[in-house]
C-alpha cells in the first residue's frame, strides 16, 4: 500500500545539473507546489529559479510560496549570505514548511553545500523528512558524483526516491549507475530546444513516479 505523496526533496549532484528543469517538469507531473527555500544567485537570475519554474509551468501563482532567504551573489548559500550581512537560520526552514499540498522542493547546489558554518544543506533534507530525487549528469563524471551522493544519503537513512538524468542520452552510464547504487531511474530528460511550456510537459510525461503516486 503506498503512503500519502507529501512529495520530493531535489538535489543535484553538482552546479548547473538541470534541477530547475527537472523540478519544472516533476512540477508539472504531480501538481505539486514548487518551492526552494534557499535562494542565491539573484543578481544573475532575477526572481531567481521560483519565477523560472512558475514560467515554465504556468501554474498558478499561489503554487509557488516564495523562498525564505534570498540572496544577490551566485555564491554557496553561507558565502552569499555574510556578503550581506545575514546569517541563515535553520529552524525558519521548518517553521515556514509550506505543508497544505505536496511539496517539489529544491536545494542550493548539492548536498554539501554549506548554509553556515555548522549546517549543510543534508541537514536540512534529514529535517524535512522528504523522499530525495538526485538529478544527476549522463556525462563524463556522473557515476562517481552520483554513487558519492547516495552513499552520503544512505549512510544518514534519508530515503531516495530515484535518480533523474539530465542530458545527452548515455545509457552504459544510466545503467551502471542503477545498478551500483541500486536505485530506481525516474527517467532521463534530454536537452529541450526549445526549453518552454511544451518541451517540460512532454518530458513529464516521460517520468515514472507510479511508486509515489
Amino acid at each position: 500500500m503506498k503512503t500519502e505523496f507529501r512529495g520530493f526533496f531535489v538535489t543535484g549532484t553538482d552546479t548547473d545539473v538541470g534541477k530547475t528543469v527537472a523540478c519544472a517538469c516533476l512540477v508539472k507531473a504531480t501538481g505539486a507546489l514548487y518551492w526552494k527555500p534557499v535562494q542565491s544567485g539573484t543578481d544573475d537570475l532575477p526572481g531567481g529559479d521560483t519565477a523560472t519554474v512558475a514560467n515554465l509551468t504556468g501554474h498558478h501563482p499561489d503554487d509557488f510560496p516564495a523562498p525564505v532567504f534570498s540572496f544577490k551573489a551566485a555564491l554557496s548559500p553561507d558565502q552569499a549570505a555574510r556578503l550581506e550581512g545575514k546569517t541563515i537560520e535553520p529552524a525558519q526552514l521548518e517553521n515556514r514548511l509550506p505543508s497544505k499540498r505536496p511539496l517539489i522542493v529544491e536545494g542550493a547546489g548539492g548536498l554539501m553545500v554549506p548554509l553556515t558554518d555548522q549546517v549543510m544543506m543534508i541537514d536540512i533534507i534529514k529535517r524535512l523528512g522528504l523522499p530525495v530525487i538526485i538529478i544527476a549528469r549522463t556525462g563524463l563524471g556522473t557515476i562517481n558524483h552520483t554513487l558519492l551522493s547516495l552513499e552520503a544519503l544512505k549512510v544518514r537513512h534519508i530515503p531516495v526516491a530515484g535518480v533523474l538524468f539530465c542530458g545527452p542520452d548515455n545509457p552504459d552510464n544510466i545503467n551502471t549507475i542503477k545498478r551500483l547504487g541500486q536505485v530506481p531511474v525516474i527517467g532521463h530528460i534530454p536537452v529541450l530546444s526549445p526549453l518552454g511550456r511544451t518541451s517540460i510537459r512532454h518530458a513529464a510525461e516521460t517520468l515514472d513516479l507510479s511508486a509515489w503516486m
